[in-house]
């Protein structure tokens, strides 16, 4: 009998740019499909996949979602000369793409330039590095998946390092992020492979694994790092660690990487109005701040600048793949010998436990095995002897006084 092949669906970034083009929420789908909206969310960045009959009622509601959906546009290459013109126009559509937003947020949002796309590898080095696409390096058809993997982490990892860095305000938490993110990439490379954009899903690990709030309970974590020499800097990083988190990543995503508005709400799991409040708010706290930087293109720079003035380096791409396998062979072998030992615990107690159950007797029914209870037995000699003993020294006790008067 033969298993029935699984329901093609798209991508996880492909699912919620479907849903974002129709302007539809994740409770939405959730009621289409019939399951949560935590389960929606996980689908699409991911997390899990759907399957059985789940997984086909998802792909029939994203075919019919997607029938009027227009094509989505191949990235343009990004060189040290040319940037992307029309971000701000797209901008301005994705805005519109949502729910209704407020006018002054879509016209503000129209306004961003386009020397703020160029800035896709945040980073000092970014005028320097080859040309490529925004997605990620061009990977001929004949390569292995170690030299794909390594040309993805020799083109991603530089400028991901300084970005986190942007984003977490530590430079050790920074460098284990993109550690993480591309050993998880790894180990799912299969599915990293084929998406549209690999480096947005190793950025997306990365910042995830970077917000997390499970790391202020580390030791090692507790305590600030140093800040940087200059004073321009440390004034734009503790503004930058003064946003909230949400907005924080907002502002790189779109002012410093240099992505699209829907591309940003994609990323961040929010609306496309949402986004560009987030955004607005986040630019006037820094402009509040650093009137400076209150025009877009001064703030690209700076972040720009931030991010290089740190000497933040990734480990060679041959050590991230190593460690990550090893930890792989490791939770691997650590789950066989729990089974393994949950598997003895279970054998051990069904060899000794007991085969039948006896029940406890009522009071008052006679207990086989035991002799009856009988009254006392005969006296021996020695005994009688005693007790007459004992019988006449009370018979000769003193006399009783009794008071008198005078």
């Amino acid at each position: 009998m033969t298993q029935r092949p699984a329901t093609p669906l798209p991508t996880p970034t492909e699912r919620r740019r479907i849903r974002v083009a129709k302007s539809l929420t994740q409770t939405q789908v959730a009621q289409r499909v019939g399951v949560t909206r935590a389960t929606v969310q996980s689908w699409e960045t991911g997390r899990t996949a759907p399957r059985g009959r789940k997984r086909e009622v998802y792909a029939k509601v994203l075919a019919e979602l997607n029938v009027d959906a227009e094509p989505r546009p191949e990235p343009v290459p990004l060189t040290k000369a040319t940037a992307r013109p029309g971000a701000g126009a797209e901008a301005a559509s994705g805005a519109g793409s949502g729910t209704k937003a407020r006018s002054g947020t879509v016209t503000a949002v129209k306004e961003r330039p386009a020397a703020a796309n160029a800035g896709a590898g945040t980073g000092a080095d970014a005028d320097s590095d080859a040309e490529g696409d925004v997605t990620g390096p061009e990977q001929p058809p004949g390569r292995t998946p170690t030299e794909a993997f390594d040309a993805l982490y020799a083109y991603t990892a530089p400028h991901l390092v300084r970005q986190t860095y942007l984003l977490s305000g530590r430079r050790a938490l920074a460098r284990e992020s993109v550690e993480r993110a591309f050993q998880l990439a790894w180990q799912r490379w299969p599915e990293v492979a084929v998406d549209p954009d690999p480096a947005g899903w190793v950025r997306a690990a990365a910042y995830e694994y970077a917000m997390s709030p499970w790391h202020r309970l580390r030791p090692a974590y507790r305590h600030p790092d140093a800040p940087p020499a200059e004073t321009d800097d440390r004034k734009l990083l503790d503004v930058l660690m003064s946003l909230p988190p949400a907005y924080r990543r907002t502002l790189l995503l779109y002012d410093g990487v240099g992505l699209d508005l829907p591309e940003t709400a994609a990323e961040t799991e929010a609306s496309t109005p949402a986004t560009a409040n987030r955004i607005l708010h986040a630019r006037a706290a820094v402009a509040e701040q650093l009137p400076d930087l209150g025009v877009p293109e001064q703030l690209h720079r700076r972040l720009t600048e931030l991010a290089g003035a740190e000497k933040l380096d990734a480990p060679k791409s041959t050590l991230v793949r190593n460690v990550g396998e090893k930890r792989t062979r490791f939770w691997t072998r650590a789950a066989i010998a729990v089974t393994v030992l949950i598997v003895g615990a279970t054998a051990l107690t069904v060899r000794v436990a007991p085969t039948h159950y006896e029940p406890v007797p009522a009071p008052g029914a006679p207990v086989s095995g035991v002799p009856p209870l009988t009254g006392p037995g005969r006296l021996t000699e020695h005994e009688r002897q005693l007790r007459e003993q004992l019988h006449k020294e009370m018979s000769g006790g003193p006399e009783r006084l009794a008071p008198a008067a005078e």
